[in-house]
């Protein structure tokens, strides 16, 4: 098999000027510039939007109940990795006041002044920093959005140097919900490893046991004069493991494809979204789905959500699972280290599920 070629992921400077798009919203704009509006075939149509539809809603209290509950608790997580690849969860060991306070301190970020920010500046080298783009083709269609990136886990990654310190208390904050996010994708990974039949360890050592990678994404999206026009982040599925995102309650933005529609998801209070990634659709040999999504913006409200990425450590080669391999159900994917893997994304930017396309074994 020839692998990808991982030497884009080194490219020093963005092919373009950066421009932050609060910047723009907050200049009052009326009509966004040209290179954020979206192909027809690509733009939300926010009157025809399934949102009588939402994704599961899990009470993970049911794990500690009954063997019945449990049981039925387990299938119903089971039921949601299977036909959507989302669900949310409640009730999951985290206090809502911590997830408070982390939504509060990088609101305060994003309301810095742009030269405080702008200290924070990343590039396509890592990504980790301040940005407003994702991939590095020139003259791409870019998203109504500026975002911090953060890496937490190896430790060889983590550099506090390149936290905020505005305001005083975010790497305390930070620190404590990382630390509780670890803990709960642990116990998460070990449901959807039993669910599998593998043994509640499999996908965890898979991924590199404790040498997992941690990684953070925020996302504001300011206010857009033309939301039919554009999108806040583009369709794509997630590359790494298994993500946790802490949505904004206070107004809705993201989207799941389930079929041929795309579902609003409705936040529920104190909830974290939980979406499978394209390793563990690997892993499982597609048995669980990494879905495409996306963000929506809106012309009256600025939304913020953090998304937290736990993802196999980097140079593993991951494949399906033997045992989930049979004569009906061959291997689906070539093995491939997500190092190599996550090339497509730095390179190219969202692109829906063209990414898992290419790992497919041919027949």
């Amino acid at each position: 098999m020839k692998l990808l070629d991982t030497k884009n992921c080194c490219i020093q400077e963005w092919p373009e000027p950066i421009v932050r798009v609060q910047s723009l919203a907050e200049s009052g704009v009326p009509v966004i510039p040209e290179r954020y509006v979206k192909p027809p075939s690509e733009r939300p149509v926010l009157d025809c939007i399934a949102d009588e539809v939402n994704i599961p809603i899990i009470d993970l209290s049911g794990l500690y109940g009954e063997d019945e509950v449990r049981k039925e608790t387990l299938n119903q997580i089971s039921v949601a990795c299977k036909e959507w690849g989302f669900f949310q969860i409640v009730n999951h060991g985290v206090k809502p006041e911590l997830m408070h306070e982390a939504r509060e301190v990088w609101r305060q970020f994003f309301y810095l002044p742009f030269d405080q920010k702008q200290v924070y500046a990343n590039s396509p080298k890592t990504y980790e920093g301040y940005g407003s783009r994702l991939g590095t083709q020139k003259g791409a269609i870019l998203d109504w959005n500026d975002y911090f990136y953060l890496h937490y886990l190896p430790q060889s990654l983590k550099d506090h140097n390149k936290w905020p310190t505005v305001p005083v208390s975010f790497r305390d904050v930070m620190e404590e919900y990382n630390v509780e996010l670890v803990k709960l994708s642990g116990r998460l990974m070990k449901i959807l490893s039993t669910n599998l039949g593998l043994g509640e360890e499999y996908l965890q050592n898979a991924f590199g046991g404790e040498n997992i990678g941690v990684c953070m994404r925020v996302n504001f999206y300011p206010k857009c004069p033309q939301p039919d026009l554009t999108l806040g982040l583009s369709s794509h599925s997630d590359p790494g493991g298994m993500t946790l995102l802490l949505p904004d309650h206070s107004v809705s933005g993201l989207q799941v494809r389930k079929g041929d529609k795309w579902v609003t998801v409705q936040p529920a209070p104190d909830a974290f979204i939980v979406n499978i990634g394209d390793q563990i659709q690997v892993l499982s040999n597609a048995i669980y789905k990494s879905i495409e999504h996306r963000a929506i913006v809106n012309p009256v409200k600025e939304r913020i959500s953090i998304a937290f990425f736990y993802n196999p450590k980097s140079d593993l080669l991951l494949e399906p699972a033997r045992e989930l391999v049979t004569l009906d159900q061959p291997a689906q994917y070539l093995p491939m280290t997500f190092d190599e893997y996550r090339v497509y994304i730095r390179t190219r930017g969202p692109q829906g599920k063209s990414q898992m396309e290419s790992l497919k074994s041919p027949r």
